[in-house]
């Protein structure tokens, strides 16, 4: 069916009026705020629960050959929208922030890219096991169900979704369902189980909640601190920028660089594919940046385009803020889009290597961070760690949420260091280009070539965080660290 641009107008509504509902439930039911849920992952349940897997098992059909409540149009519009709006997330996550000197990234964050690339790498080790040793043998599941954990957990929602191309032109249709269903356990696991581990850890004395810090994690004052700008700020900040652009609001400029950027990635994509076709590839041979999706390119024309807005000294009229709420906006209806047309079919039929999965890689994340953590992270292990047991839990918000819990005042410096970490991890893993391409990889090298690559780096990362920052202490008042203990 060809959808109308009429048709898509209404996919989009629907999910913009699913989003306000959910807004409207965490208000209304104390015991959701708790979970932390996103508004978009309960908007996502909410359509998910009205469409054909749910109500339209129980209820006669409203629509020709569309049981549930939704048109069978509306349905197609949501599973295209991930795809297409994940690029717009990927693009806009680098503009406008400032991209400091790796030495400057390394002094500050060394240890929490350590410990967040231990994490990452060693979540393809944990699944690509347990995919050779029992879900293929057993289950008789395609090699690529051992990607699946950090797909889901580590990527989370929008790069599972942005992925389904993926999945699909590899033969392995059902590993898209399968890893949003991680991401979704991934998002409420980290929370539950972060919250709890930041409770023992007070009560052992590892941190010091203080009263301000014990009602940090109310989402009221989550909601109430949030940085959006005041009126008079939006206000004078669209006046200077109208001087120079006429009477072009400041919304769409940043959306015109957002477009820049996934324009800049595609030409990246493009050539390089173009490249492996006219080369290794030409013949039949081995093909990899022909399943590569276009958003971890799009984050490189990202960055690109904020590295000439920092070179002719451009910075004043490109906002972060602005471009948070840009990709934040795409973020949500992906995940909306995505979790509403999960098919709870896949997830039945897969029921035991989906629990073994969502199993193995809780159990990676806290083996990281209650032993590989400490010996690495010189000072406040456990304030920095958490952050990134909950982004591999599935999305960075989850990090920079537990961190606030466990040192509100941030009196550790761990929201900086997480911050610079992300320079140094997300272009490669959690949605970057390995992540991308470890599907294609596991395909045409196979499962155990991949396990064998990925352990060695896992290895090589957890040694060098041992042996080099482990033997460091905090150079104190510089927020970084320094040769220890001679």
């Amino acid at each position: 069916m060809t959808m109308t641009v009429g048709e898509l107008f209404i996919a989009l509504v629907t999910i913009a009026l699913a989003l306000l509902a959910s807004n409207a439930l965490r208000l209304w039911l104390p015991w959701i705020r708790r979970l932390f849920l996103p508004s978009s992952v309960i908007g996502g349940l909410l359509l998910l629960v009205m469409g054909p897997d749910v109500l339209g098992q129980a209820l006669p059909t409203f629509f020709e050959e569309s049981p549930g409540l939704f048109p069978a149009y509306v349905q197609e519009s949501w599973a295209a929208l991930p795809g297409l709006l994940i690029n717009v997330v990927f693009a806009a996550l680098f503009i406008g922030k400032t991209i400091p000197g790796l030495r400057t990234i390394w002094l500050r964050a060394g240890p929490q890219v350590v410990v967040g690339q231990t994490m990452a790498w060693g979540q393809y080790v944990v699944g690509l096991s347990l995919a050779l040793l029992v879900l293929v043998p057993v289950f008789n599941m395609n090699p690529m169900v051992g990607a699946l954990i950090e797909i889901g957990f580590e990527g989370g929602h929008g790069t599972a979704a942005g992925m389904a191309g993926t999945f699909e032109e590899l033969g392995f249709e059902e590993g898209a369902d399968l890893a949003l269903g991680l991401a979704t356990v991934g998002i409420v696991a980290g929370v539950l189980i972060g919250t709890m581990l930041i409770n023992i850890a007070a009560r052992r004395g590892i941190i010091a909640l203080n009263d301000e810090s014990k009602d940090a994690d109310h989402p009221d004052d989550l909601m109430r601190d949030d940085e959006r700008p005041s009126t008079e700020e939006f206000s004078e900040f669209k006046k200077d920028l109208a001087q120079e652009a006429g009477t072009t609001d400041p919304l769409s400029l940043h959306i015109g660089l957002v477009g820049i950027a996934i324009v800049i990635g595609w030409l990246i994509l493009s050539g390089l594919q173009w490249i492996e076709q006219s080369t290794w590839a030409s013949d039949g041979g081995l093909e990899i940046l022909a399943h590569v999706p276009l958003f971890p390119i799009a984050m490189i024309g990202g960055v690109i385009v904020q590295l000439v807005v920092m070179r002719f000294g451009l910075e004043r009229h490109v906002s972060s803020r602005t471009m948070s709420r840009i990709a934040g906006t795409a973020l949500d209806f992906t995940i909306v889009a995505a979790l509403a047309t999960l098919s709870l079919t896949t997830l039945g039929e897969y029921f035991m290597p989906f629990l073994l999965l969502s199993v193995a890689g809780i159990a990676w994340g806290l083996f990281v961070l209650i032993v590989i953590a400490p010996r690495v992270i010189p000072e406040n292990w456990f304030e920095r760690g958490v952050g990134d047991f909950g982004q591999s839990m599935g999305v960075t918000v989850t990090g920079l949420l537990l961190m606030r819990m466990a040192d509100p005042k941030n009196e550790s410096g761990a929201f900086e260091s997480f911050g610079y970490k992300q320079l140094m991890f997300e272009p490669i893993v959690g949605g970057g280009l390995f992540t991308a391409a470890a599907l294609p990889l596991i395909a045409e090298f196979g499962a155990l070539a991949v396990l064998i690559f990925t352990a060695l780096l896992t290895l090589g990362w957890l040694a060098f965080g041992l042996f080099y920052f482990g033997r460091m202490v905090p150079d104190r008042g510089k927020g970084r660290w320094k040769r220890e203990r001679d």
